[in-house]
């Protein structure tokens, strides 16, 4: 088998979320890292940035202004970076992200005092129990081998009532615009995501990994089982991506 057609089918048993994953997600943002942010705006006409923000105010941190907060798979420390910038926020965000080299090329984008990258993986947090006033994770969810696990990791670092945001990639519902979005996704992406980066099948991974994600209703109610309450979500740009929301319930002991 030719080597490209390998390097494919690697990357669509990572999106179906073979024993693989991990090692192969890791991997590929380790080697993107140094164009990452270039391609995210790039192939998203700077969507992306309306997203991030809108996020934020589901986060509804002004609620506790000067808390710590969690940026999970952070990637290039974008999010934590736009909340560190709200004028009224004077807390802390820690960026979690176990493929160090994405934390490394987010160097700069705000001082080490307010925003703290911490090489980590979602389903192991070296956080303690209930210190964190509010947590989101943007476009990285789905990266993760166990989902599962991540969502009950997060669940168990937040305070109670604090709150969970995701922002993820989905799969319009309409016919027509799920038709360009695929063509968009499956073809040019690929090709202007494997010119730029270098890398030939990291982009091919992308959509592959959105195709396997789960819907919405389902996201839902996987973080409900996680043990989060009042669980929403919303839809953004014609259901290319959604916002979802769950609030950290007070444990139940005796």
């Amino acid at each position: 088998m030719h080597l490209i057609d390998v390097e494919k089918r690697r990357a669509e048993l990572a999106a179906e979320g073979g024993a693989d994953k991990r090692a192969y997600v890791r991997a590929v943002f380790e080697e993107i890292a140094p164009r990452y942010d270039l391609l995210n705006h790039l192939l998203s006409l700077n969507v992306d940035r309306v997203w991030r923000r809108r996020a934020l105010r589901a986060l509804d941190w002004p609620s506790a202004p000067r808390g710590c907060y969690l940026d999970l798979c952070a990637g290039t420390l974008d999010v934590g970076a736009e909340l560190i910038r709200q004028p009224a926020f004077g807390g802390f965000v820690v960026g979690a992200d176990f493929a160090v080299s994405m934390l490394r090329a987010g160097n700069g984008k705000a001082p080490a005092n307010r925003l703290g990258p911490v090489g980590a993986d979602a389903q192991q947090l070296p956080i303690g129990e209930h210190t964190m006033d509010g947590a989101t994770v943007a476009f990285g969810i789905r990266n993760v081998a166990d989902l599962d696990v991540a969502l009950r990791e997060v669940h168990r670092v937040l305070k109670p009532g604090a709150r969970f945001v995701i922002l993820e990639f989905t799969t319009p519902r309409s016919a027509v615009v799920r038709a360009g979005y695929h063509f968009y996704f499956h073809h040019l992406l690929p090709l202007i995501g494997g010119v730029i980066s270098g890398h030939r099948t990291a982009y091919k991974y992308l959509p592959a990994s959105v195709s396997h994600f789960p819907s919405e209703p389902e996201l839902a109610r996987r973080m409900t089982g996680a043990g989060f309450t009042n669980v929403r979500w919303e839809s953004l740009s014609l259901g290319i991506a959604a916002i979802h929301v769950g609030i950290r319930g007070v444990d139940q002991r005796a």
